[in-house]
Order: C-alpha cells, then sequence, then structure tokens
C-alpha cells in the first residue's frame, strides 16, 4: 500500500562538479538518473513532484509538476524542502510528511518511504528522520512533518540558514540505517566518473 507521503525530487542545484546543466538528465543505462530515481520511489507514495529552477519545459517528458524553488537565489535543498512542504499544503490536505529525494541517487532503496516512516512512528518521539548508510549520514535523503513548514519558512527567509545540518540540530532527528550491500543505496552521481561506475554495476546486474 502507497504512503500518503509526498516526494520531492530535489533537482534544483547548480551541479558543479557534474559541469553544470541538469546532472539529473545524465544518462546511466540507457536512461536518466531521474527517470532511474522516479521508477524506484513511485511504487512507494501517491504523490511525486519535482523541484527545479529555470524553464520547467525541459523535464515535461517525465509528466511531474515541476516547482521552483519559493524562495529566490539558489538557496539550497533546504529551499527544496520547503517548497514541497508548501506544495504539499496547497495540493493534498490530508498530507502530513513528505520525503526528500536526491535526484542523482539511482539505487533509491525500494523501502525507503516505509523504513523512515516506520522509524517516526516506532516509539522514538523523533521529529524528523534522515538515512544514513556506509557510515554517512544523508541530509537530502529525509522525512520532514509539514507541521515545521512555518519554521523552517523563517530559518530560510529570516535567518538565512542554508544548511541542512544546521537547521535540523534544532530538533530531535532519528537516522535510519540503511544496508550498504551490494552498493551504497545512497550512492550518488557527483562525477562524470560516477557515473561510469553507477553503469558498470547496473551492467553486472543484468
Amino acid at each position: 500500500m502507497k504512503s500518503p507521503v509526498v516526494a520531492i525530487l530535489l533537482a534544483g542545484g547548480l551541479a558543479r562538479r557534474m559541469g553544470g546543466g541538469d546532472k539529473c538528465l545524465r544518462q546511466v543505462a540507457g536512461q536518466s538518473l531521474l527517470s532511474h530515481v522516479i521508477n524506484r520511489i513511485t511504487p512507494q507514495v501517491e504523490h511525486v513532484v519535482l523541484n527545479a529552477n529555470g524553464d520547467p519545459t525541459r523535464f515535461s517528458d517525465y509528466g511531474l509538476p515541476v516547482l521552483a524553488d519559493i524562495v529566490e537565489g539558489y538557496a539550497g535543498p533546504l529551499a527544496g524542502i520547503l517548497t514541497g512542504l508548501n506544495w504539499a499544503s496547497d495540493h493534498v490536505p490530508e498530507c502530513e510528511w513528505i520525503v526528500s529525494v536526491p535526484t542523482d541517487a539511482p539505487f533509491l532503496p525500494a523501502d525507503y518511504v516505509s523504513r523512515m516512516m516506520g522509524a517516526i512512528e516506532g516509539g522514538r518521539q523523533a521529529e524528523l528522520a534522515c538515512a544514513v548508510s556506509n557510515g554517512r549520514t544523508h541530509p537530502v535523503a529525509g522525512l520532514w512533518p509539514l507541521r515545521l513548514m512555518k519554521e523552517l519558512r523563517t530559518a530560510l527567509i529570516d535567518e538565512d540558514i542554508r544548511k541542512i545540518d544546521r537547521w535540523t540540530a534544532c530538533y530531535k532527528v532519528v537516522e535510519v540505517e540503511f544496508s550498504s550491500e551490494p552498493i551504497d543505496p545512497f550512492f550518488n552521481a557527483n562525477r562524470p566518473e560516477d557515473l561510469e561506475e553507477a553503469e558498470a554495476f547496473l551492467a553486472l546486474q543484468c
């Protein structure tokens, strides 16, 4: 059963390490990184939206709502998360949580949303959830409650907070551990050589 959670796919960055442009449109095994991510997250949620700045028509083939940051100036992933919270509040009144998804992570876990929600609902009284794998936290892979939308807006606009960790430090965060075997599910393609590594791994799975 799909979770009543909105997934916000974060593609609003500048992709400097990939030479600029839309990193999520780079090809791996005949599909864009974005296609891989969409295929993995869509079965897990009821609504998927894409956060990307600039001309939205370049993503028209994907059939998703494309949301530009509601905070100006390429304010980073927190701006995308706020944008997702705002969209969910306007379009899915029953939604209480959104999950953020990096669009350069083609091996996203099939149980990503259920594991994150399970950690929140597991009686730990956490306010936020963050994915962890291979000994590393992944701040852009998180679960965010709509009830903190006002606080996040204040942090971004009035306090000029840009780093996820700096904002989440104010709240109780549960870390959700994912196995990194046979490959880190949050492997992210930041550089051209990462695309080659992802392609090689997928070739071994065929």
